[in-house]
C-alpha cells in the first residue's frame, strides 16, 4: 500500500513537472515570436526615421527679394555646377533626380528663417530624392543608374552627404514620393477620429450601463437588450462599416473619408465594448455599500452619482482605453466609408478628407517602392507605440486604482 502511494505521488510530480515545462516552452516560444517580430520591424523601418540631405552651393548674389526668387532653378544651376560633366539632356535630367522634389520648399523656408543669406553664395543642406536615399542608408543601388551612381559616390567621397532624423515623418502627409512621405494626416486624423468616437461612445456607454444595471426592470424587454449588447460586440467590425456607409454617407449625406464620419462609424463599434466593461464594473461593487447609503436616507439616484460612479471609475476607465486601443487598430470599416483616398494634406477640422494610421499602413503597403516599404515599417511600429501605451495606461489605472472588495 505505501509502495503504491509513493508510486502514486511520484507520478504525479512527474505530471506536474511536464506540465510546467510545456507552460515554460510555451511561453519562451511566444516571446522568441514576438521579439522576431518586434526585431524584423525594427530593422525595416529603421531607415524611414532618417533622410539624407545633399550640401549644394547655391549663388544668391543678384537675389534680394524672396518672393521673385525661381528656387527650383537655382537649385539646378547648384547641381549643373557641380556635376559639370552632365552635358546630354538625359544626363541632365538623371542629375536632377538627385534631389528631392521638395528641396525648392526646404531652400525658401531656410531663406526666409535667414534672409541674410540673400545676396550670398551659400552653401545649403536639402533633401535628397528616394534613389539617393535608399542608396546611402541601405547601399541599395538598384534604382540609380550608371552616371547616378558615381556621382553619388563623388558627393559621399566629398562628405555633402549626410543623414539627419526624419522630423518630416511626423509632419509631412501621404506623396507619390517616398522621401516625402509621412504619418502626419494619419496622426492627426487618428487623433479628430478618437474625439468624435469617444465624445459619444463614452457618456452613452456609461449613462446606458447604469441603467441596465440599476434602473432598468427586470423583464423580456431588458433580457433582449442585454443580448442584443452582447451579440453587437462580437459582430465583424466590417459590418459596421457597410452600416456607416449607409446611414452617414448615403443617408445623412456626411462628408466622404472625413473623420466626423469615420468617428461615428467608430462609435457604433466601441459602444458595445464599453457599454459590457461599465457593468462588469458596477457588478463588482460589493451590495453592502448600496445598502448602506439607503439605511442612511439615499435616493437611487444618490447612490449611483455619489458612490457606485465614483467607485466604478477605474474599470469604467480601463474598459475605455480598451475600447480606444480597439477603435484606433481598426481598417476594415474606415475603408467601407471612403478613408482610403491619397490624402495630401493635414485635415484641420472633422469634416477635411483624412485617413487613419491602419489605413496609412495598408496603402503604403502596396506600394513597390523600397523607401515606402520602411515607411510601411515605421508606420506600423509607430501604430504598435500607441497601442502599448494605451494598454499600459489601464493596466497601471487598474493596478493604482483598483478596489478589493
Amino acid at each position: 500500500m505505501k509502495n503504491n502511494k509513493i508510486k502514486n505521488l511520484k507520478k504525479r510530480h512527474r505530471k506536474e513537472f511536464r506540465f510546467k515545462a510545456f507552460g515554460m516552452i510555451s511561453i519562451a516560444f511566444s516571446l522568441a515570436f514576438l521579439m522576431l517580430l518586434f526585431g524584423m520591424i525594427l530593422s525595416k523601418s529603421s531607415g524611414a526615421f532618417l533622410r539624407s540631405e545633399i550640401a549644394l552651393e547655391i549663388d544668391l548674389t543678384n537675389e534680394n527679394d524672396i518672393a521673385k526668387i525661381d528656387y527650383r532653378q537655382h537649385i539646378k544651376d547648384a547641381l549643373k555646377a557641380e556635376f559639370p560633366d552632365a552635358k546630354e539632356l538625359a544626363e541632365i535630367n538623371s542629375l536632377y533626380q538627385l534631389i528631392s522634389k521638395i528641396s525648392n520648399l526646404e531652400l525658401k523656408k531656410e531663406l526666409e528663417k535667414n534672409p541674410d543669406l540673400l545676396g550670398k553664395k551659400s552653401t545649403f543642406w536639402l533633401s535628397a530624392s528616394s534613389k539617393i536615399d535608399m542608396y546611402f542608408k541601405n547601399k541599395n543601388a538598384s534604382s540609380l543608374n550608371e552616371r547616378q551612381f558615381s556621382w553619388a559616390k563623388e558627393l559621399s567621397d566629398k562628405n555633402q552627404l549626410r543623414t539627419v532624423f526624419n522630423w518630416k515623418f511626423f509632419e509631412f502627409a501621404d506623396s507619390r514620393e517616398p522621401e516625402i512621405a509621412g504619418i502626419g494626416a494619419g496622426l492627426n486624423g487618428s487623433i479628430l477620429v478618437m474625439a468624435i468616437f469617444l465624445s459619444l461612445a463614452f457618456p452613452i456607454g456609461v449613462m446606458c450601463a447604469f441603467y441596465l444595471e440599476e434602473f432598468a426592470p427586470k423583464n423580456r424587454a431588458t433580457d433582449i437588450i442585454e443580448i442584443s449588447i452582447n451579440n453587437l460586440a462580437a459582430i465583424p467590425s466590417i459590418i459596421y462599416g457597410l452600416l456607416g456607409l449607409t446611414v452617414y454617407l448615403q443617408f445623412m449625406n456626411l462628408p466622404r473619408s472625413s473623420s466626423l464620419a469615420g468617428g461615428m462609424t467608430l462609435f457604433m463599434l466601441v459602444l458595445p465594448v464599453i457599454i459590457i466593461a461599465t457593468r462588469n464594473t458596477i457588478r463588482s461593487i460589493p451590495s453592502s455599500i448600496r445598502d448602506g447609503a439607503a439605511a442612511l436616507g439615499a435616493s437611487k439616484m444618490q447612490i449611483t452619482l455619489h458612490h457606485l460612479l465614483p467607485l466604478s471609475v477605474p474599470g469604467i476607465m480601463t474598459g475605455t482605453i480598451l475600447a480606444v486601443s480597439r477603435a484606433l487598430g481598426e481598417t476594415a470599416p474606415l475603408l467601407m466609408i471612403g478613408m482610403v483616398a491619397f490624402i495630401a494634406d493635414i485635415p484641420k477640422n472633422f469634416t477635411d478628407p483624412t485617413t487613419v494610421l491602419p489605413v496609412q499602413i495598408y496603402l503604403w503597403s502596396d506600394s513597390p517602392e523600397m523607401g515606402f516599404a520602411e515607411k510601411t515599417a515605421a508606420a506600423i511600429l509607430v501604430l504598435l507605440g500607441i497601442l502599448i501605451l494605451f494598454n499600459l495606461m489601464a493596466v497601471i489605472l487598474r493596478k493604482k486604482f483598483e478596489k478589493k472588495w
